[in-house]
């Protein structure tokens, strides 16, 4: 970390900068990984190598399959390290459930055939409903219990901006767990253990928005003839078509599915941002206010003219949007993002504030960037006749890794939005911002009318462990 200068200055913060490490256990640091952990750049610089990262982005990225083969021992052993068969056997014990966190599956014609018992998983059950059936056994988001996979996962939320999610497959000889089907994710195969064959087919939707079971007479010839083996990594965007099967002589495949961008698209962003752009639109601009035509809903065609006041409005929205004139905001997409992210690797060690409190003298810097969002919203059950605007700072330290991807209800998600967030009057905006783009800065340097609001935002980041005293 850099150290604190004897004169006030500003440092800029690189987008990729690593976090503050976390102290971890000697077991933790003598680390055997074939993967970078420096930043998550490096991350998932080291997840695709020997391509470089300008290359997938430019050449595979939302365009077509990508098969890394491996011939490096330590890969493929750093692979099966992430997963083998005796953890399932631990794992049962924990208390896993079916449907919640096992599938038991099998491509039976054409179609997906579930095999699952009811309540709590026994893993001499288990085992022998795979060995009777030649079932799949789809393991459901294993980086809630697997510490390596809350590792990887972390950094790559970090590095896409988006939800990693994971699971793993562990597939008999001669068996298939899953008909041709499509996702609306971006997917990322580790072979872990054995081997798959696997068939890739051209889209029908491509970059699709939802997940889809294909029949075997509707997709055509294969594009991709795949033997993924230990240590290889296979990539395909979303909408393409993909089936596999553990091939003969192959007593089992262990696989890790690696998800990610999933309602990410440009139009999820529009739906997002729209609806308070024009709201803030109609608050200043009075032709939108007016009202439409008289029996307008009653009228069987809109019209020619309706069609044109309609677009000559979004133009000039778009006129403001271009030069800068009016700020986008995307509200709920960042707080969907940080409300059920997974947590900093080792967070446990996350709560209550490290090191000293900050002063105005000291210099400070934001210790998890990558985990906060800002976003500008009305105040919460405001009852005032003017809508008034704060500044909520968002983060996912106390986000539970447990129930990471499984889902949450409306209530869970609005009670974890008010404990895991801090609210700012709206004049803090331009501080917060001053903070996320220096690397380090002296809190008397805040962009704030006085020293009291300077100090409150420092203290406050700091009881969060957001920022700390450098």
């Amino acid at each position: 970390m850099p150290k604190k200068s004897k004169t006030p200055s500003v440092k800029r913060r690189s987008a990729d900068q690593e976090q503050p490490a976390v102290k971890r256990s000697k077991e933790e640091q003598s680390d055997t990984s074939t993967l970078c952990f420096q930043s998550p750049a490096t991350l998932f610089e080291s997840l695709i190598q020997p391509m470089g990262t300008d290359q997938f982005f430019s050449e595979y990225w939302e365009k077509k399959p990508l098969h890394l083969q491996r011939s490096d021992p330590g890969t493929a052993l750093y692979y099966q390290s992430l997963f083998q068969l005796c953890d399932l056997q631990s794992l049962c014990s924990q208390g896993l459930e079916y449907y919640r966190d096992i599938n038991v599956v099998r491509c039976v014609n054409g179609k997906k055939k579930l095999l699952n018992k009811e309540g709590r998983v026994k893993h001499s059950v288990l085992n022998k409903i795979m060995s009777q059936n030649k079932a799949t056994v789809q393991y459901h988001q294993p980086q809630r219990f697997k510490d390596e996979l809350w590792r990887i996962q972390e950094k790559l939320e970090c590095f896409f901006g988006a939800l990693v999610g994971s699971n793993i497959y562990i597939t008999p000889e001669e068996s298939q767990g899953l008909p041709p089907h499509y996702d609306d994710v971006e997917v990322f195969i580790l072979q872990l253990e054995g081997q798959k064959h696997w068939h890739l087919y051209n889209p029908t939707v491509p970059l699709a928005a939802e997940y889809s079971v294909q029949s075997e007479d509707s997709i055509g010839i294969p594009t991709h003839d795949i033997i993924l083996k230990a240590g290889d990594l296979l990539y395909f965007p979303r909408g393409t078509i993909h089936q596999a099967r553990t091939p003969a002589g192959v007593n089992c495949s262990i696989h890790l599915t690696l998800s990610t961008y999933q309602r990410m698209s440009w139009g999820d962003l529009l739906l997002d941002a729209f609806p308070s752009l024009l709201c803030d639109r109609s608050r200043r601009e009075v032709s939108l206010r007016e009202g439409m035509p008289r029996r307008l809903l009653l009228s069987s065609s809109e019209g020619l003219h309706t069609n044109k006041r309609l677009a000559a409005c979004l133009r000039s929205l778009a006129d403001e949007m271009e030069t800068g004139m009016q700020e986008l905001g995307f509200t709920h997409m960042k707080r969907d993002f940080i409300m059920n992210r997974l947590p900093p690797y080792c967070q446990q060690q996350l709560s209550s504030p490290s090191g000293k409190s900050p002063a105005l003298k000291d210099t400070v810097i934001l210790t998890f960037n990558d985990h906060m969002v800002i976003t500008v919203e009305p105040r919460p059950q405001s009852t005032d006749d003017a809508t008034e605007l704060v500044v909520f700072v968002l983060h996912s330290l106390k986000n539970q890794r447990e129930g990471h991807m499984m889902g949450d209800s409306c209530d869970d998600q609005e009670e974890r939005s008010i404990s895991t967030g801090l609210q700012f009057p709206l004049s803090y905006l331009q501080a917060l911002r001053q903070l996320q783009l220096a690397e380090q800065l002296v809190v008397a340097q805040l962009q704030l009318p006085t020293q009291e609001d300077k100090l409150n935002l420092a203290l406050a980041l700091w009881s969060e462990n957001l920022l700390r005293v450098l």
